[in-house]
């Protein structure tokens, strides 16, 4: 693989000017790397109107530079197999989530969905030509009514990390997913094989566009990595990603015409209740039990959505749509959504909707609560019943202080 070559900066030139000064001067100095630390201080000297003369070296060099390194990549890329040289059925560019919406609640659960995850060995600064090294990618095919239809898992072979950030890279891995960047025993997929058999995986019929998801803090690495893989191997692939929080949004406000906020979504998304599942990692994770996984966390995204929708749209929960040991919570899940303003919420109550029991009080949420069910984010319904004091702390004190006194009096 051609090495890239580093970018240079304005005070790099300069140095380079003042080399036969430093050596006229008896300074041991042979290169511009010995020069630095002796001309810190001239550069500070300079005017602004000076340092834009160096400022111009350095971005004709570095543009020349990149083009040239352009051009050895594309001719020192190993040859694509006959097999792959085929132009691959592309998929158009999908609307934002927000555009997507459907007839009625039937298309809703026999829609398809497809959760899209890839990871990298850390994340490079942005001065870096290769941000990410994608290391291995997860995808599920999912709709409301069937669960998970089926999934794809493999580890991707990376590039060789830029020079100097090789410990950056496997720093990061050992925190995350544990993929070592070499040495790693089980088989990897080059980009080319990857991209082929994620787009066979989807099979997109004619006139049909798949939807593919990701978490939003997520898209930007999703994105960079299926560019990556496009690029360097030629094959067409624009598979537009959309945010899973705007696709919870879109399921809700399609039933009930109202949604929850965003946070609350971000937090029922970010559960850890089926991170020790069997069946939700990928073989080599779950046997060395690491957690962070691509094809667990797509599978996840499922069961969120499995566990908050399915029993809205009448769908009964299978093992498709959660794990073995936790499918037994069966058409008993609770399904709750908070409502964050109140203005809304008091009017809706006034006018007694028949929405109440999703959006109600704490005491209908503990009334549709099961009793072998708990609640969202591991916090249980009291098992005392509901408190008839109201008011914050002070006020409460103040009541009971009150209420000692007037027994006292009587």
């Amino acid at each position: 693989m051609a090495q890239r070559r580093a970018s240079r900066s304005s005070y790099y030139f300069f140095v380079r000017d003042q080399l036969p000064e430093l050596q006229r001067r008896g300074l041991p100095v042979t290169r511009v790397v010995d020069a630095i630390p002796y001309c810190s201080q001239a550069w500070a000297l300079l005017t602004k109107e000076e340092k834009m003369v160096y400022t111009e070296k350095a971005r004709k060099w570095n543009e020349k530079c990149s083009q040239k390194t352009v051009k050895e990549m594309c001719n020192l890329a190993p040859p694509v197999p006959a097999c792959l040289t085929a132009k691959m059925p592309s998929v158009t560019s999908l609307p934002d989530a927000s555009a997507i919406s459907w007839k009625n609640d039937q298309a809703v659960v026999a829609d398809i969905f497809y959760f899209l995850n890839i990871y990298s060995h850390g994340k490079l600064p942005s001065h870096c030509e290769q941000r990410f090294l994608p290391c291995e990618i997860g995808c599920v095919k999912y709709s409301v009514q069937d669960g998970i239809m089926a999934d794809f898992h493999h580890f991707i072979d990376p590039e060789e990390p830029p020079r100097g950030f090789r410990y950056h890279c496997q720093a990061a891995s050992d925190a995350t997913h544990k993929i070592p960047i070499s040495g790693f025993h089980l088989s990897r997929t080059c980009y080319a094989v990857v991209l082929r058999e994620l787009l066979e995986f989807v099979q997109p019929a004619r006139g049909v566009r798949p939807h593919f998801y990701c978490r939003s803090n997520d898209r930007f690495r999703i994105n960079w990595c299926l560019n990556r893989m496009a690029s360097i191997t030629g094959i067409e692939s624009r598979l537009e990603l959309l945010d899973v929080e705007d696709l919870v949004l879109k399921l809700y406000r399609q039933k009930y015409q109202k949604e929850p906020s965003k946070s609350w979504v971000c937090r029922e998304l970010d559960t850890f209740l089926w991170d020790f599942c069997s069946n939700t990692r990928c073989k080599w994770h779950e046997e060395n039990d690491i957690l962070c996984c691509a094809l667990a966390s797509c599978k996840k995204i499922a069961y969120c959505i499995s566990k908050s929708l399915a029993s809205v749209y009448g769908v009964s929960l299978t093992a498709a749509h959660l794990p073995l040991q936790d499918s037994d919570y069966g058409e008993s899940t609770n399904t709750k959504t908070i409502i964050l303003d109140a203005g809304r919420f008091q009017k809706m109550k006034a006018e007694g909707s028949g929405c109440d029991r999703h959006f109600g009080s704490p005491n209908h949420d503990q009334e549709f609560l099961p009793s072998n069910c708990d609640s969202p984010r591991g916090v249980r319904a009291s098992l005392y019943g509901t408190s008839t004091m109201r008011g914050r702390g002070i006020t409460r004190l103040l009541k009971s202080a009150s209420d000692l006194s007037k027994s006292f009096s009587n």
